[in-house]
């Protein structure tokens, strides 16, 4: 297949979960996807599991954390265009977090670590590609963020929470600079997703819990429609949450609790 018979999406974080069902959504929609990731045994998986099923994605090792070389962003991007063509979608699903998530047990270490993954390399995906979107005027950047940037999440600790709602500012700043260029961002804020980051968390949900969770392919639906916009249409921020949202549980807790009585108590006066 010569580049640029179809166009390309880039998947960072493609060997697993919302970046895995995100390609197999965009390959059955007509893109060729390049899945990368720093796991180039779970990038195989992806591409294997997709043989014989509509659409082309190919493995393409990258780790975001590295600022220059064959596998920075930036390496891996020469080697897309020369191979594919120009990358039309680029989708940032990488994303870690850590299980010492409180300032009690937390150092600064896992701290870096987790916003290196998840707001620096997108940073220098984004970079990578924007060159190219400008040349063509016309790119989409989908930012695969969290309800834990949209809404504050006690449980998901100062280091993600952070990382994640810096991404929505990154999804501003590009949709007010790059308009121009027909360039726009989605900040994609989702609720629980059934993916193994949840094996991060000092408690990892149950099964039952997890089977009420969003799924990867979910995820992917919803990046298959962002993709099939016309180049007119910006969706600047969308949040999509299991209809059981346990997000919700402890407000409804509190809303359902009987109210305390603040009445003064009274002596009775014989």
């Amino acid at each position: 297949m010569t580049a640029g018979t179809h166009p390309v999406a880039w998947i960072l974080g493609g060997g697993s979960g919302i970046g895995a069902g995100s390609a197999r959504a965009l390959a059955e929609a007509g893109y060729t996807v390049v899945v990368s990731g720093r796991r180039e045994a779970e990038l195989q998986e992806v591409v294997d599991a997709h043989d014989g099923r509509p659409g082309r994605i190919v493995a393409l090792p990258v780790d975001v954390s590295a600022s220059a070389g064959p596998a920075s962003p930036a390496g891996a991007l020469a080697r897309i265009e020369a191979e594919h063509g120009e990358v039309q979608v680029l989708v940032y699903s990488a994303g870690t977090n850590v299980t010492a998530r409180y300032w009690s047990d937390t150092d600064p270490d896992g701290f870096a670590r987790v916003l290196d993954v998840n707001l620096t390399g997108a940073v220098r995906s984004i970079h990578a590609v924007l060159p190219g979107m400008r040349r063509a005027q016309n790119g989409l950047l989908i930012l695969v963020s969290s309800w834990a940037a949209w809404r504050f999440a006690p449980t998901a600790g100062a280091a993600y929470s952070a990382s994640k709602t810096a991404l929505g500012v990154l999804a501003e700043t590009l949709n007010v600079q790059e308009r121009e260029h027909g360039i726009r961002a989605t900040h994609l804020c989702p609720g629980e997703v059934r993916t193994d980051i949840l094996k991060t968390r000092p408690i990892v949900p149950t099964e039952a819990e997890q089977q009420l969770m969003l799924t990867a392919d979910d995820l992917g639906e919803t990046v298959r429609y962002l993709a099939a916009l016309p180049p007119r249409v910006c969706v600047n921020e969308l949040v999509i949450t299991p209809t059981s949202n346990t997000s919700y549980s402890a407000a409804n807790a509190a809303a359902r609790a009987p109210a305390a009585d603040t009445t003064p108590s009274r002596k009775r006066i014989p």
